[in-house]
């Protein structure tokens, strides 16, 4: 931050170069000194402005539809919101955790290696106790997990992965996979302690219980794709085409659409009070020669002309001409 120097400060330095105090040719060389930064290779930067933007985007996804599929889960009100978005090394990391918290270690492929997303204690337990038929309330002393809870655990968490699918579907299709999961962040060691990491800080709230949510990317997984972090590259993906399978889909739930269709024999105006006078038997007269074809639409447009007639005992049309884009529109003018 550059210091800004007060009136009198200003008037002290005018003097003191006045009455030679201060050289003023002395200064010009400090100022053109090189200025020397410390840099910590311990916490080297491997994340660019652009892929933290990225990265917080695509998490901001992934609390949304973290967020439904908890509520739909537990049924209670849930709240999951991105907090921070950091580089740090994993070591750093590791002693910033409780010592005894609810760790997710997963791969997602095509990516190379392991990641984790590591649960509050106060949040994964009353997850747990939501689940168990309790209130969701945090448990007042932590314990280690039963073999039970463990397995209910992992159901849960295994699911919620696929949260994660959806949010980084717009980058790369992955398929995360629950590895295992630890309750002592001693016994997980995925990367070297040096390595630089991606930490995703989710603030989560179940009924009133709050705690965090961290995910964990290492640098050396998200490398092969980091090109496709970049801003630019990651709204370029959002235009992306359909693949042929989503358009074969889509065109067979569009044939299969219902319209409706509807031969018009013809029209004719009449007044109020010849509508309110009308009787059985009169003869209304439309506007139509009856050596003319009846007009067919398919929902609001004229799409055929079309003969009447009868098939089997019921009323039908025969088409015998498709009206085309040039006829209907100056038939519509």
């Amino acid at each position: 931050m550059v210091d800004v120097l007060s009136q009198n400060e200003i008037d002290a330095l005018l003097a003191a170069l006045s009455s030679g105090e201060m050289d003023a040719e002395e200064l010009k060389k400090e100022d053109t000194q090189k200025k020397v930064r410390a840099y910590d290779f311990k916490r080297a930067t491997r994340f660019s402005k652009d892929h933290i933007r990225s990265l917080t985007r695509i998490h901001e996804n992934f609390a949304r539809y973290l967020t439904t599929y908890f509520s739909a889960q537990l049924r209670t009100f849930v709240q999951i919101n991105v907090v921070q978005v950091e580089q740090l090394p994993y070591d750093e990391f590791i002693r910033s955790i409780p010592k005894m918290t609810i760790l997710n270690i997963f791969e997602a492929e095509p990516l190379e290696g392991r990641m984790v997303m590591e649960v509050h204690p106060n949040v994964g337990f009353a997850m747990l106790d939501r689940l168990l038929g309790g209130a969701g309330a945090a448990p007042t002393k932590i314990g280690s997990l039963t073999e039970i809870e463990t397995i209910i655990m992992e159901k849960i968490f295994s699911r919620a992965f696929e949260s994660l699918q959806e949010a980084w579907k717009t980058v790369i299709d992955l398929q995360p996979r629950l590895e295992a999961l630890e309750t002592n962040p001693q016994f997980m060691q995925i990367v070297s302690p040096n390595e630089t990491i991606a930490l995703i800080s989710l603030s989560t709230k179940i009924g009133d219980t709050t705690g965090m949510i961290n995910l964990c990317i290492p640098h050396v997984v998200l490398e092969p794709i980091m090109p496709r972090l970049a801003v630019h590259q990651w709204f370029a993906s959002q235009k992306k085409s359909r693949a042929p399978e989503e358009q074969e889909a889509l065109e067979r739930r569009v044939n299969k659409a219902k319209l409706p269709v509807i031969a018009e024999l013809g029209s004719s105006w009449i007044s109020v009070s010849e509508f309110l006078n009308l009787q059985v038997g009169d003869v209304l007269a439309l506007h139509k020669a009856t050596d003319e074809g009846l007009e067919v639409k398919v929902g609001d447009k004229v799409k055929f002309i079309a003969s009447p007639g009868t098939v089997r005992d019921k009323m039908a049309i025969q088409i015998h001409e498709i009206v085309s884009e040039e006829v209907e529109e100056i038939h519509d003018e």
